[in-house]
């Protein structure tokens, strides 16, 4: 179990979280039920700690219900937040500038909310690809959510740069092949012909950073803890989809039209 942990960062800070519940509540219960001892923190901790030492299995089981607990609000959370799109479709639609692929008149708009520091979103590329080659009637629209790291956010702000030359799927391509580094901004801006002196002013413009934020303001009122996430239709779904996942979605959304 110790080596488990150990191994898995995120595992043992639950483990943590779970000994702090645990700790706080034997602290509250061993007061309310021995009220002689309610002044005495360091005995109540001793008793805590013994208990706890005495029996570990307990921590696997808190950490099992606290990870329920918190899959359960999140899961509703996401459920509200479907409710909430028709409010935001306009919004969401309107892409900035030339961040857009596809049928400009399709009948379904996919919203792709991506980070180019995201693996998940990469993987996603092809059936992003599939579909525009095998369904005319669709249209893309890409909205930039740096959630990743500040490469994440230097690279969004130059692909709206792009988007504003009218280049943004070969520098957003580029990108994703060449990586959110200093060195691979500028390749895929090589590699997409970018203007790079009026990229460089766009990128500290008021209107990309309006846009970064717009994002990041639709990005929670749908809850989305992670890229890639989408809006298709009027559906909100999250993480990676492939050429299937994504077609099934846009048949889905032109049934319930």
């Amino acid at each position: 179990m110790i080596d488990k942990l150990l191994r898995n960062p995120l595992a043992l800070a639950g483990a943590f979280v779970a000994c702090a519940l645990l700790g706080a509540l034997l602290f509250a219960l061993i007061q309310a039920a021995l009220p002689g001892v309610a002044g005495d923190r360091a005995r109540i901790e001793t008793v805590v700690r013994n208990y706890i030492l005495e029996h570990p299995e307990i921590l696997p089981e808190a950490m099992t219900r606290l990870q329920e607990r918190d899959t359960q609000r999140l899961q509703k959370a996401q459920d509200d937040a479907q409710k909430t799109v028709p409010q935001h479709l306009t919004a969401l639609r309107t892409p900035y500038a030339g961040a857009w692929a596809g049928n400009p008149k399709g009948d379904v708009t996919i919203v792709a909310f991506m980070d180019y520091a995201c693996g998940y979103c990469r993987a996603s590329l092809p059936g992003i690809d599939e579909l525009l080659a095998k369904d005319p009637n669709v249209r893309i629209v890409y909205r930039e959510y740096a959630v990743l790291g500040e490469e994440s956010i230097v690279a969004a702000r130059w692909a709206l740069a792009a988007a504003e030359q009218g280049k943004f799927r070969a520098f957003h391509d580029a990108l994703y092949a060449a990586g959110p580094s200093a060195e691979g901004i500028a390749a895929a801006a090589d590699k997409a012909g970018l203007d790079k002196a009026a990229a460089q002013k766009a990128i500290k413009s008021q209107a990309v950073e309006k846009e970064i934020t717009a994002n990041h303001q639709l990005g929670a009122k749908l809850v989305m803890t992670g890229t890639p996430s989408w809006v298709i239709g009027d559906q909100l779904l999250y993480g990676a989809r492939d050429y299937a996942g994504l077609a099934e979605a846009v048949a889905a959304a032109r049934k319930s039209k």
